[in-house]
């Protein structure tokens, strides 16, 4: 948990990075960087793929409706507050000399847009009105 907390406040104050073992070189750093900016890329594509279930499909059913764009939404969120805590984790571990971390959140990520693809294949089948 105190692990946690120290990647939090880094995410805030990113210069605190510097104050851990010795500088990478710098390609390393900067491909943290685009890996941090694909999954906010992703986190964007997510959201508003949630927005566009709620606004340009109104005639699916409000349940079916609601849920799978909050459901895009989540998945959003969580996936652009993964990317910094995950930029942070990486950045920690070069500057260490440590293995990257490992993490479940592509394979979770992954399982929460299937159910929604498979979901969307449903009302597709089903038709709109249910």
């Amino acid at each position: 948990m105190i692990e946690f907390v120290r990647n939090v406040q880094l995410w805030f104050a990113p210069e605190g990075v510097r104050e851990e073992g010795r500088t990478p070189d710098y390609r390393f750093s900067l491909a943290n960087e685009r890996t941090f900016l694909a999954w906010l890329r992703t986190s964007l594509a997510l959201i508003g793929g949630g927005f566009a279930v709620d606004q340009f499909l109104p005639d699916l059913r409000w349940g079916w409706r609601v849920g799978l764009a909050l459901a895009l939404l989540a998945a959003g969120v969580l996936c652009a507050l993964r990317a910094v805590n995950h930029w942070v984790r990486c950045e920690r571990a070069m500057r260490r000399g440590e293995d990257l971390p490992v993490s479940r959140f592509p394979a979770v990520l992954s399982l929460v847009v299937a159910v929604v693809a498979v979901a969307m294949v449903v009302v597709v089948l089903v038709g709109w009105e249910g």
